[in-house]
């Protein structure tokens, strides 16, 4: 039976070569869409995953990392004194524009959090360099952003928010696909740039006896370093948009995030595990990304099954007088099958293998 399957199988090269190639297209098609789509969505969970955090508490309106309402720092502070808290760290994050004179403006996501922190883990990095973030300003970028934030061969000194930041280290392994290039900063430095933000003037002209006033936002351009107010000590009314907590040893989760959003109001709780699913799921299922690479996948599949069903389809039907004298000679059609099934697992392990080396 074996040899009859691959009598058919090789019995015209030119054409199995083709099959096979189409084969091994689908195969890569497949792997690269699946392999893009869990990249992608394990990229946006990076700084969930590598925490060591047992609970986040967030906003009742987290969406995802980057779109939640904010909170206050005195709840991270009521939360270190509930009962089964052993550990609870305040984390803030907000969109800021980053500039290097003569460089264009860049659009990054900044993360305040405290330098001495158990929880927080921006990505890979050595604690030395962490321990830098207790300067003013300072901060630390992604490596896969040196390009896009000008840093590669720039001297002069980016600003954040027209506020100087002094680079003292980078990470790897923190970015996700779908933000702008991370920033690290301690949790004071992150606030005092949230708070400069874009600096407000009103322009008010008297035309035709009627005042006409307008909001304009100005940023400065100059040679010269920008002036740096020394940040503002920590308030608990700050706003802060993430509240990480470690839990008591032996201690059972589901009661501690239920004691959690009662005492701290206009919260959610979710364990590092579940905040990470949430966040996943959105971005497969609420965006297009997700349905995109997943088409992709899809398609693959169909290119492989049409492919190998076609060629299959036209080996039978170009042997049908064998098959038939296989029959007249006592052939069960359990055995007619074997062969034809045996066919298309030559194919499917010939294409499949040099399919997944060349991805």
């Amino acid at each position: 039976m074996v040899s009859i399957a691959r009598k058919n199988l090789f019995e015209d090269i030119p054409r199995f070569l083709v099959a096979q190639a189409g084969i091994m297209f689908a195969v890569s098609l497949v792997t690269i869409q699946t392999g893009i789509l869990q990249g992608f969505s394990r990229s946006t969970t990076l700084l969930i995953n590598q925490s060591n955090a047992d609970i986040w508490v967030v906003s009742q309106d987290f969406v995802n990392l980057d779109l939640t309402s904010s909170l206050l720092l005195k709840q991270a502070n009521d939360a270190a004194d509930i009962e089964g808290v052993q550990i609870a760290e305040p984390v803030v994050t907000s969109p800021a524009r980053w500039r290097i004179l003569g460089e264009e403006l860049t659009s990054v996501r900044l993360y305040g959090f405290l330098p001495q922190s158990q929880l927080f883990v921006p990505g890979e990095t050595e604690a030395d360099t962490i321990n830098k973030l207790n300067n003013s300003y300072t901060a630390i970028v992604e490596q896969s952003n040196l390009d896009s934030l000008h840093l590669q061969h720039q001297k002069r000194q980016p600003t954040i928010n027209d506020l100087p930041v002094q680079v003292v280290g980078t990470t790897r392994n923190a970015q996700s696909i779908v933000s702008g290039a991370f920033v690290f900063t301690s949790l004071q430095t992150a606030q005092t740039y949230i708070k400069r933000g874009l600096s407000p003037s009103i322009n008010c002209q008297l035309q035709n006896g009627e005042l006409n006033c307008q909001t304009l936002y100005q940023t400065e351009d100059s040679e010269e370093t920008p002036t740096a107010p020394s940040p503002e000590p920590l308030s608990s009314s700050d706003p802060i948009h993430y509240i990480l907590i470690k839990a008591e040893p032996d201690t059972n989760l589901d009661p501690l995030k239920q004691q959690l959003e009662e005492t701290l109001s206009g919260t959610q709780a979710y364990t590092r595990e579940e905040i990470g699913i949430k966040v996943r799921t959105y971005w497969k299922q609420r965006t297009g990304i997700g349905f995109i690479l997943g088409l992709g996948a899809v398609v693959g599949v169909i290119v492989g099954v049409v492919i190998v069903g076609q060629i299959l389809y036209s080996s039978v039907s170009d042997h049908l007088k064998e098959f038939g004298t296989l029959k007249a000679m006592g052939a069960s059609n359990r055995m007619i099958y074997g062969i034809i099934v045996e066919q298309a697992l030559y194919m499917a392990i010939l294409g499949y293998l040099p399919g997944i080396f060349l991805c």
